[in-house]
Parts: C-alpha cells; structure tokens; sequence
C-alpha cells in the first residue's frame, strides 16, 4: 500500500492559514468503497486509507517515519494558493480597479 505524502493548501473555505504547514502522510485506498444496501452510506473495509491520517511539523519527518515503519511512498509538492489580499470596503467601491 503506498501513502502519499505532501502539504495541503489553504481551501476556499479558510480565510486563515491554519494547518498548511504542516506535512501529511495519507494512505491510498487499498478497495474501492462501496454503498450499505440498507442505509446507502458509502464505505469499505480498508480502515488506513479512510481513517488514518498523519500529520508532521516537516516533510523529512514525514519521510524518516516511513522508511522507519517500512511504508512505501510518494512525495507530492508543496501545494500553494495564490491569495490576493484585499480590504472588505473594496466590496462596495464605487471605481473597481481594473
């Protein structure tokens, strides 16, 4: 089973930074899920990839626990987002720059 290991950007949802810094170590999905006939909730037996989910304060961390625990991995870039900083009084300018 391979796990992926690389640093998230901020989400469109975030108008902060928190937990982009840190490095994640996730695991790729071993099954693919399937849905409950009773209750129609997706699923599967595969608990590392639905459920686990390391996180570490830098990437050689990250890599160093892998090869220590023998996980075979990839290391994906460093995910930025471009934000353009901008006031909350430009949402009513009457003049929008551009």
């Amino acid at each position: 089973m391979t796990a992926r290991i690389y640093c998230p950007a901020k989400t469109a949802m975030q108008s902060g930074r928190a937990k982009t810094h840190l490095w994640v170590l996730e695991y790729a999905a071993a099954s693919a899920k399937t849905a409950d006939p009773l209750m129609g909730w997706t699923g599967s037996a595969d608990m590392k990839a639905d459920q686990l989910r390391l996180s570490f304060e830098t990437r050689e961390e990250a890599i160093a626990y892998a090869e220590r625990n023998g996980i075979a991995y990839r290391v994906m870039g460093h995910q930025t987002r471009k934000v353009a900083p901008k006031s909350y009084a430009a949402n009513f300018a009457w003049q929008k720059p551009g």
